[in-house]
């Protein structure tokens, strides 16, 4: 499945962008890319900016980074009830709540790059699972229809969106 293959109603336009910024390739593909390039980015962040704020009030570069790993972990989530055809509607989660209470500023990029591998790889062997027509079904979630491919994409957007905000507010070329 390709990006250009989701249909209206797959996803709500909150997620528009994420699926806009990944381009056109297979999802599968997609994931195993990142599973590679992810921990190489997080391994290239100077030590010295990984408790850096970009501006008041905004979370660190390790906060994001968790982030990063709490997101995927709930898309999945949602990925796996939806395939399973789990009709309960599920709620949303509160991410400004997640970030103070990940202890993210305490973790070490290590720990951070280990942990994004097993959730990565989870993620990629739930959706290898998946045929066709699994990936085209859907469920609610945050009180919005979202198809479960759509889900997989929303992952792999998802974390490219956070890694360009590390890089263009962050990062910027700073490095200690």
């Amino acid at each position: 499945m390709k990006p250009s293959s989701l249909r209206p109603g797959d996803y709500h336009t909150f997620y528009q962008p994420y699926i806009d910024i990944l381009g056109d390739e297979e999802l599968m593909d997609m994931l195993r890319h990142q599973e590679t390039n992810f921990p190489e980015f997080i391994r290239s962040i100077p030590k010295g900016q990984l408790h850096r704020r970009y501006a008041e009030g905004k979370w660190t570069v390790l906060e994001v980074l968790v982030h990063v790993l709490d997101a995927e972990r709930v898309f999945q989530y949602r990925a796996l009830r939806f395939a399973r055809k789990d009709e309960t509607p599920l709620p949303g989660f509160d991410q400004d709540r997640f970030v103070p209470n990940s202890m993210a500023d305490s973790r070490t990029v290590k720990d951070i790059i280990q942990e994004y591998r097993a959730i990565r790889k989870s993620t990629i062997l739930l959706f290898s699972s998946f045929t066709e027509e699994i990936l085209l079904r859907t469920g609610t979630a945050s009180e919005v229809q979202m198809s479960v491919g759509a889900l997989g994409f929303i992952c792999c957007g998802h974390q490219k969106h956070h890694r360009n905000i590390l890089r263009e507010r962050y990062l910027n070329g700073n490095s200690d």
